[in-house]
């Protein structure tokens, strides 16, 4: 869950360009020695955007492998949110349908049960709130706390912490950085991004601390 927070983290400026868009990035243990992969897109689809985002790990004896889809409207508010994970044997399929003008969603496994929620004027899935997360960086603003759907709500709030100095590859670049708080029913956890000072503001490296190590999400030039 927190590599799955980690990779959405690192959304892209397709959006604002109105262009497809890809990126990869390699997840690291500590030792900077590569854990797996991630890869993160953004399609126009209609009036609206198709993202995806699926990530590759693995540790001695486990493997995940987590593929997760968002559709939006050109409003930029959740349609479909669609994810497969692969955690060693244990797998599942789900989807959230949003119907925003009526403020309520449903949930359904695959294979197993159904249920409805309700949700805001403007709801967003995990996948289309980060999206939306550097549409209102490149705008100069932080992203107002509020609850964004991954199955169950969970709750998102933003800190900026200024600007650093950090190593990607083999150069250096200046960065924003910005601290992400998110509280799940039953979990929380604290994320530090780092975005490029350029126009699109170029999301570069996330720090994600479990509980062996602090791991990294690093853009691969």
């Amino acid at each position: 869950m927190r590599f799955l927070f980690a990779l959405l983290a690192l959304c892209n400026s397709a959006v604002a360009a109105q262009i497809p868009e890809k990126l990869q990035y390699t997840i690291n243990w500590p030792s900077g020695l590569s854990l797996g992969e991630g890869r993160i897109e953004a399609t126009p689809s209609g009036a609206g955007w198709k993202f995806e985002m699926e990530f590759e790990a693995a540790v001695p004896g486990f493997r995940i492998l987590d593929r997760f889809t968002s559709t939006v409207g050109g409003d930029q508010c959740s349609v479909l949110f669609e994810k497969n994970t692969a955690h060693g044997k244990r797998k599942s399929e789900e989807k959230i349908a949003f119907e925003n003008a009526e403020g309520k969603a449903t949930r359904q496994t695959v294979g197993g049960g159904k249920s409805e929620f309700t949700v805001p004027a403007c709801a967003k899935d995990a996948l289309a709130f980060l999206f939306h997360i550097r549409k209102e960086l490149a705008q100069g603003r932080i992203p107002h706390a509020q609850n964004i759907y991954y199955g169950a709500a969970y709750r998102v709030r933003m800190e900026s912490k200024g600007s650093q100095r950090i190593k990607i590859g083999d150069a250096y670049q200046d960065a924003d950085r910005v601290l992400a708080y998110v509280k799940g029913p039953a979990s929380e956890m604290a994320l530090e991004a780092f975005f490029g000072k350029d126009p699109a503001r170029t999301p570069l490296l996330v720090k994600v601390p479990l509980g062996m190590a602090t791991f990294s999400v690093e853009l691969v030039r």
